[in-house]
């Protein structure tokens, strides 16, 4: 690892001089690219995380100078993916920056990409409102190259988080529009019935008895099929003891369905909080009688 680290910072030391070196300025920045290039391999075999990622950023510049977009968008990326392992923040910047190059030249998949990893670095962070930004930006371009696998992908991460922030509204529409789109397709029909759900479960966290049961004769017409599901019937059964303010009831319904279909950590985490405020307004009422 040793003897790794010794010739990155041969190449590396070698590349610096044909720069600050005289000659013809496109030969010295094509053999310095060519050094640093070497130096990051190096780096990287040698598990130098840090100096790879900055060797790559030097190696972005020379393809720079030589008016090479796309080899300089690469070399962003490259670095990212070494500072990936040390250092989050400058990882989202090489990746912004491997991004803005990308769109220069028209590639728009692979900023999709790129901006679908930049929201992951930020998920992986915890910062949801960050996350959601990129993951927005990645699902508008895949839509754009009509990748639609992947932009919804991107989307429901949207939906996700911006449930988890309370912006319940704004995943109702995403995972409202999602189940219609699938309904087109015979490959995505099975999934309708779980987005109607999520949107469904959305739709009991603002609390809204009218809305919901508007909401479920809503997804009755969009998909007839969806009335004779586990799914609607969790739904009706939970809008059911909202409008009668049962948290016990509540709480066998869920039990009901998740002693046959495991409810995942969102799930639970959005039907708490709506538990809670059944119990607080439960509460409340006490106190008033």
């Amino acid at each position: 690892m040793g003897d790794q680290i010794a010739r990155a910072e041969e190449f590396e030391k070698k590349a610096e001089k044909k720069l600050g070196g005289w000659g013809i300025f496109s030969s010295k920045h094509e053999d310095a690219a060519d050094l640093f290039d070497k130096a990051a391999n190096a780096y990287k075999l040698g598990k130098s995380w840090d100096q790879a990622g900055a060797v790559y950023v030097k190696l972005a510049h020379c393809y720079l100078k030589l008016d090479s977009k796309h080899e300089a968008a690469n070399a962003y990326a490259d670095a990212a993916h070494c500072y990936k392992k040390t250092n989050i923040k400058e990882s989202i910047s090489c990746l912004q920056q491997s991004v803005n190059l990308f769109l220069d030249i028209g590639r728009l998949n692979m900023s999709a990409r790129y901006y679908k990893e930049i929201a992951e670095l930020y998920e992986q962070e915890e910062n949801l409102e960050q996350a959601i930004v990129y993951y927005e930006k990645a699902a508008d371009l895949f839509q754009s190259e009509e990748v639609s696998t992947a932009a919804n992908q991107c989307r429901q991460k949207t939906a996700e988080f911006s449930a988890r922030l309370e912006q319940y509204q704004k995943a109702i529409e995403i995972y409202e529009d999602i189940g219609r789109q699938s309904l087109n397709n015979n490959l995505l029909k099975y999934g309708v019935k779980g987005h109607l759900l999520n949107a469904g479960i959305c739709q009991l966290c603002k609390g809204d008895v009218v809305a919901i049961n508007n909401a479920l004769e809503r997804y009755q017409d969009l998909d007839p099929t969806f009335s004779g599901t586990r799914e609607y019937r969790l739904l009706a059964d939970l809008a059911a003891a909202l409008d009668e303010e049962d948290a016990e009831k509540f709480t066998g319904a869920i039990k009901e369905f998740d002693s046959m279909t495991r409810l995942d950590a969102w799930k639970t985490t959005l039907l708490l909080r709506v538990k809670e405020a059944l119990k607080a307004k439960e509460l409340e009422e006490d106190d008033l009688t």
